[in-house]
This record gives structure tokens, sequence and C-alpha cells, in this order.
């Protein structure tokens, strides 16, 4: 099978995205940074603030999902405010993550909410805005055993990515959040957490039994040439134990956005009817 997380940048390189996401072939994908704004006669709006400009597709979630017809898609919303069409209209929109799912797979557990705030519906409001998280079991056909995946989008601190009471109240939440769905050793847990590597909310994931695939496999770049900062940190993807990983990779090309995807080819080790997953036993 194959699990494929990006933070997809509002749709901003579509002609590049449009042509990558039939083709990377993903059982499973994660998007952090979806729009969803129908707009009759519009593809692009326009996102402004203090810090940037970004022209985003309108409505990124219907348009992943036409090039999708085989997965089913889930929208969890963050937040609700004004973009601006190139006439300078104002049209409101929904921000925030979504997940896409083979039909193939069965869903038999779904459940997104919020790790930092609430969902906001009159504006966008100051840093850091409400961050989601999306966490499902599915069960493949050809194997009767389960398995659970999530992913979710950090707070971002414009003075950085250093650890923040925010950022620490952030892990106990997605703490919480990861101990409704046991067992963690068949567990994928990826996004783009705007975290460094030496961020607590890591070894707290440790003790758990997650491991990150980034910094295991020796990676030091996250982000693609458009990313113009020195500090190449943002994404990761994190597995338990009984998660097998045939092929994990954050190919600098195509650049379909000013991050990487991770691309993760795994399948679910077989366990012995007498022992018990690390979870398990605790």
């Amino acid at each position: 099978m194959r699990f494929v997380s990006l933070n997809a940048w509002g749709g901003k390189l579509w002609d590049a995205m449009a042509g990558w996401v039939p083709e990377v072939g993903a059982d499973i994908l994660c998007l952090q940074e979806v729009t969803r704004a129908p707009v009759p006669g519009s593809d692009w709006l326009i996102y402004e603030d203090a810090y940037r400009r970004l022209d985003q597709r309108a409505d990124l979630f219907r348009d992943i999902s036409a090039l999708l017809p085989d997965h089913i898609g889930y929208f969890a919303a963050a937040a609700r405010g004004p973009l601006w069409d190139d006439q300078r209209r104002e049209v409101q929109s929904e921000h925030g993550i979504a997940i896409w799912v083979h039909r193939r797979l069965a869903v038999t557990e779904l459940r997104q909410g919020f790790i930092h705030g609430q969902y906001r519906p009159k504006g966008w409001g100051a840093e850091p805005v409400p961050r989601a998280i999306q966490m499902a079991r599915v069960t493949p056909p050809e194997a009767g055993d389960s398995f659970v995946f999530g992913h979710f989008h950090g707070l971002r601190d414009p003075s950085g990515k250093g650890q923040t009471p925010a950022r620490a109240a952030q892990t106990q939440a997605v703490v919480s959040a990861l101990s409704v769905f046991q067992p963690i050793d068949r567990m994928i847990l990826a996004g783009d957490f705007n975290l460094l590597p030496d961020n607590p909310f890591f070894a707290d994931l440790s003790g758990l039994g997650l491991t990150d695939l980034v910094m295991a496999n020796g990676h030091t770049d996250t982000r693609t040439r458009l990313y113009e900062k020195a500090q190449r940190f943002a994404d990761y993807t994190l597995v338990g134990a009984e998660i097998g990983v045939a092929r994990f990779d954050l190919p600098a090309v195509p650049i379909v956005s000013d991050h990487r995807a991770m691309i993760l080819d795994f399948h679910i080790r077989a366990r012995d009817d007498g022992a018990k997953s690390a979870s398990e036993q605790h």
C-alpha cells in the first residue's frame, strides 16, 4: 500500500499538482493547507495577511476529488474567512486539511477535531490559527487486520518553529487523539508539524511507540527549492512497530509545493497469535 502526505500550499502550483496526484498512486492521500470555497466561474482566489500573499485554488478539495474518482474524500475545516477574486471581490473560504482513501479500503472509524483552538467561522483571526487533526481506521480487503492513520497541520508561529506553551499543549492534544485509536503499533501519523527535530514532541511520541522516518532515514530537507528560508524541517511521518516499511522517500522533484511530499510504501506485519503489541502490554 502507498501512503502520501503533503502540504499542498493551497494548490498554488496547480498545473504540476494536477499531473502528479493521479500519477503518485496513493491508496491514502493526506493534504494540509486545503481550501474549500465553491465559486462559479472562478478557479483561483487570493489570500493576504501581514506576512504573505498567496494565490490559491478556490476549491482545492473539489479539484483533488475530481482527479481521484476511485477515492473517497473527507475535509476538515479549521477556519472560514475572506479570500479575494481577481476583481477584488470578497469570497468566503474554508481552510483546513483533507484525506482521500481508495474505495477498496474499508473505513471503519473516522474522527476529526482540533489540536489547537476551535473552528473560526467569521475570519482567520490572529496567529496561531486553529489546527485540525484527522484520524481513520481502515481495513484492506486482502487482510483482516486493520491499521490506523492520521495527519495534522501543526501550529504556525511567525517567530519560528521553536517550542512554545501553545506547541506543548498541541502535543498533549495529539497524544489524546492518538489514545482513541489503539494499537499504536499499527499506526501512521504524518503531516506538516511545523516543528524542529529536537522538539519534545518526538520524544513523547517515541515513548508511545512511534518512530519518525524522516530523521531515522537521514533526511535533512523536507522543503523544495521554492522555500527560501534556511530551516528545512517541517514535515514528518511516524510509524508504529507493526508498520512494515518497504520504501520511504521525500523526492525533490516533481515540485508541486514549497514542501516535499512524503511517500511511504508499507505493509502490515503479521502478528504472532501469542505475542502482544507494545501498546497492549501497558
